[in-house]
């Protein structure tokens, strides 16, 4: 029999490990931290300097770790000498999962400048909002967000760097092409960094219908990289299967770079530890069995529909996938039957469900193993090495085991705050302790179970979609009267966007001609799948809000 969770997060943080927890206070806040973790990413980043062993896979191409920190320094180096960027600055990343993202994301962070994430699939709107909010100085992108935010990045005076620009048209005099830039062999520039200092803004979707940037320091990502492999080290101790595997460890992105779980515990975490990084161009399954089994891969980390996904192909037999030792994931729901299929279609992947969020950096409790399949509606045992977690009312009482309220969350992960909008951080942020906005409960055993969202939001195969942005844009549509936006239950997706529309009186409306509306206005995964024409009121409840829990029923049974 294997250590119990509680047992193997002793041994793990003890003294002399390299996962030491030890307690720190400050601001009046005592929280557990990792003893050993870097002070700052530079640190981190310098590790991997010299190493001849392969660290990127894309396509055709490798990059070994030495290469990767060529085009760091070169990059940095011009950032700094050709573009004036300063500790502080704001330069943002625009683009698909190109191995120029990951050598952007550490040349930026290694000059103290701070990494903004662009969503690649924003609009030119949603764009031209992010370039303005964070103030950048300059934008990295590829052709597509090149051509998307040119006209936000002219306007607001922003340089560009573009990356891969082949059969981009004549570029315009304020955009740069990365080979022009990156000249190797210029030296990273000296800078002083500290833990304290602002390192990352992620956007998150926002419930007034604007984004928020979600703001990290260099000394909350640190620490977040030790939690992720904490609980992998934890979960060894706790494994009964004396014989491990000797396959050198290897992870699969298959998530986009500008979300958090693709870029901390995925690409973070292989750079930290110099494991190979095998990149998709696009989420096509086969495509990744064929990359799995071709490279060996271990760790497949995504959203619950891509392990739904992996495990439907019609040709999923056909293909090696013995070297997985885990499978799995967060970002979304995932229905209780996947963790037993996935347990069964792989010959030694194990299933896995985290529960984290952009304002944890992705980390949080985490159920995997043998937990998965005895309890396979929780997401994982509290407290973890680093993080406490409370249910609390509407008090912010802390309430008993098996009692459902909030759940609030104590750790070194958590981010500072939001970009320049200190009352949406006071609101999330109280005491050092984060309220999640999800509704859950704590059993005796100590495993949490996420059971509803307080916030009006959906989650589509792990892209989180606020219901309100949806219907500020339906509104701006002449023949809406009153809209309500809420998630239906999909198989493999988690949820779909769907909507109930109230035209006004004498007005005519298709759905093919809402969306067409809406693709000026939102990204594709938040138009609505399901639409619902009506001439009479939405429900609402005395209050006068709607009574979207009974939608769903009402006009979709």
């Amino acid at each position: 029999m294997g250590l119990s969770f509680q047992e193997a997060n002793a041994d793990v943080g003890g003294p002399g490990s390299p996962f030491q927890v030890i307690n720190v206070e400050s601001d009046g806040v005592t929280s557990r931290r990792f003893k050993n973790a870097p002070s700052n990413l530079r640190q981190l980043f310098d590790t991997a300097r010299g190493l001849d062993e392969t660290f990127i896979v894309y396509e055709d191409e490798e990059w070994t770790f030495a290469e990767v920190m060529e085009d760091v320094d070169a990059l940095g180096y011009a950032l700094v000498n050709h573009f004036g960027v300063a500790p502080g600055d704001r330069v943002g990343i625009a683009m698909r999962n190109y191995p120029e993202w990951i050598i952007s994301f550490a040349a930026i962070l290694s000059i103290g400048a701070i990494s903004v994430s662009m969503n690649a699939w924003w609009t030119e709107q949603e764009l031209d909002y992010a370039v303005n909010d964070a103030e950048l100085s300059v934008l990295i992108g590829d052709s597509e967000r090149i051509e998307r935010g040119n006209g936000a990045c002219q306007r607001a005076n922003v340089r560009m760097i573009g990356v891969r620009l082949d059969e981009l048209a004549p570029l315009a005099p304020h955009v740069e092409h990365w080979h022009d830039v990156v000249v190797r062999g210029q030296a990273m520039p000296e800078v002083a960094l500290d833990s304290d200092m602002d390192a990352t803004i992620l956007y998150t979707s926002g419930t007034e219908g604007f984004p928020k940037g979600a703001v990290s320091t260099h000394g909350a990502i640190c620490q977040t990289v030790m939690a992720f492999s904490s609980g992998a080290a934890v979960q060894a101790r706790r494994s009964t299967d004396e014989a491990g595997s000797d396959l050198t460890p290897c992870f699969i992105l298959i998530v986009p770079l500008f979300h958090v779980t693709g870029c901390i515990p995925v690409m973070m975490t292989c750079f930290s530890f110099h494991v190979k990084l095998v990149m998709m161009y696009r989420w096509e399954p086969e495509r990744a069995l064929q990359l799995i089994e071709r490279h060996q891969v271990t760790n497949f980390v995504g959203v619950p529909t891509q392990s739904w996904d992996l495990i439907e192909s019609p040709h999923f037999a056909e293909y090696d996938t013995s070297s997985l030792a885990s499978v799995g994931g967060g970002g979304a729901p995932a229905p209780p039957t996947l963790m037993s299929r996935l347990n069964d279609s792989f010959q030694n992947g194990r299933p896995g469900l985290g529960y984290g969020m952009t304002e944890t950096n992705a980390y949080g409790p985490r159920i995997e193993g043998d937990d998965s399949l005895t309890h396979p509606n929780s997401t994982g045992s509290v407290p973890t090495l680093v993080m406490e977690v409370e249910i609390r009312d509407e008090t912010k009482r802390a309430l008993a085991a098996n009692e459902s309220g909030e759940i609030w969350m104590k750790s070194p992960t958590l981010i500072r705050g939001f970009w320049r909008k200190p009352e949406a951080t006071a609101e999330t942020l109280v005491d050092g302790w984060l309220r999640s906005g999800d509704l859950g409960r704590i059993d005796d055993d100590g495993y949490l179970y996420v059971e509803d969202r307080v916030k009006d939001m959906i989650i589509r195969a792990g892209e989180n979609i606020y219901s309100a942005e949806v219907e500020a844009a339906i509104y701006e549509h002449p023949a809406v009267y009153e809209a309500a936006v809420f998630g239906l239950p999909d198989e493999r997706l988690g949820e779909i966007v769907a909507c109930a529309v109230m035209l006004k009186g004498g007005e005519y409306l298709s759905e093919d001609g809402l969306r067409l509306h809406l693709r000026t206005r939102l990204a594709n995964f938040k138009i609505p799948t399901r639409v619902a024409f009506t001439n009479q009121p939405l429900p609402r409840n005395a209050a006068g809000k709607f009574l979207k829990r009974e939608m769903p029923g009402f006009y979709f049974s």
